[in-house]
């Protein structure tokens, strides 16, 4: 995990947005009565209670299908069955408004972990994999977002870079807008090492969209750099997932889900139903994100026994953001 200095950082969170982009395909096409929303999502399940004293592993019912879902990008490749949790977005769901809040949990967060102590955010998941198996390590991320937001958390839907170029293939590539010229210096493939993307629209497959949303340190702003590539490889996908061209696809888009999802507590049916709700999904009037200030340190890392850099968040800002969004 390479160090970017000691600036505040934050990460919206693009490829494991995936999630919600998958659910929407799955859901188009599909009106049957028992999947409306309101019909659907009449208990949730609770994975994590945050700060309240609802029972996690139990099902709550609900009054409207309001609820929240963790997204988590694993850097796990191919291959492997432990990963990093490299992006996590923590969205609240309301679908009677459908709106559609998100918080980027930023990578080198600064977290407790029971039993071992304090490390970064991205570590919790791979520590408990390695030592306790994936369910376990899946769990101790979304009890790790659980505890640092206050937040129930409802549902958790896991990606990895395989699955986002999956996904960007299943729908025949895209048309990506590149703000800005990107040098690819750390390609998940050899070849494309040093690579310059240049800025404009560019008509790329999965690899490819894959390997710009990786790249953040050939760029000037790092992180935010890296942010805007993701937004604008999601509002391509968008963009082609939804036309009339792939209307006829969808069947076979719906089948292959397990590409895309390495992981997830929803069943078929709740992102069938989600997806439902979400068919005319428009993120520039529907979704709203929010971005947790914080300052980078060099801090002891408990797992790792040595100094690395980690973001110490501002806690008076997820409060308020808590209060106010969710």
């Amino acid at each position: 995990m390479k160090e970017k200095g000691k600036k505040n950082k934050w990460k919206i969170v693009g490829f494991s947005f995936l999630g919600i982009l998958l659910l929407v395909i799955a859901g188009v096409g599909y009106g049957y009565y028992q999947l409306q929303p309101d019909n659907h999502f009449t208990s949730v399940p609770v994975v994590n209670s945050g700060n309240n004293e609802q029972q996690v592993n139990k099902s709550v019912e609900i009054k409207e299908p309001v609820f929240n879902l963790l997204l988590i990008g694993s850097d796990e490749r191919k291959g492997q069955k432990i990963g990093h949790s490299d992006s996590m977005m923590l969205v609240h769901v309301d679908l009677t408004k459908h709106k559609y809040d998100a918080i980027s949990i930023p990578r080198d967060t600064r977290v407790h972990l029971d039993g071992y102590g304090y490390t970064k955010i991205t570590s919790v998941q791979y520590i408990m994999q390695a030592t306790k198996g994936a369910k376990k390590g899946i769990e101790a991320a979304v009890n790790a977002v659980g505890e640092l937001t206050g937040v129930p958390i409802n549902y958790y839907v896991e990606t990895n870079y395989g699955g986002f170029q999956a996904m960007v293939d299943a729908v025949g590539g895209i048309d990506m807008n590149v703000p800005f010229d990107v040098k690819l210096t750390h390609p998940w493939y050899k070849e494309n090492k040093n690579k310059v993307i240049s800025a404009g629209t560019h008509t790329l497959d999965g690899k490819m969209v894959a390997e710009v949303v990786h790249e953040r340190y050939s760029l000037k702003s790092g992180e935010y750099g890296r942010q805007k590539l993701q937004e604008e490889a999601l509002k391509g996908i968008a963009k082609k997932a939804l036309s009339p061209s792939n209307i006829n696809n969808l069947p076979s888009l719906v089948k292959s889900i397990p590409n895309f999802v390495i992981a997830s507590n929803m069943s078929t049916s709740d992102m069938l139903s989600l997806g439902l709700a979400a068919k005319d999904f428009e993120p520039n009037t529907q979704l709203e994100y929010h971005q947790i200030p914080g300052v980078g340190k060099r801090m002891y890392d408990d797992i790792l026994k040595a100094n690395n850099y980690q973001l110490v968040i501002d806690q008076d800002k997820i409060k308020d953001l808590i209060s106010t969004h969710f």
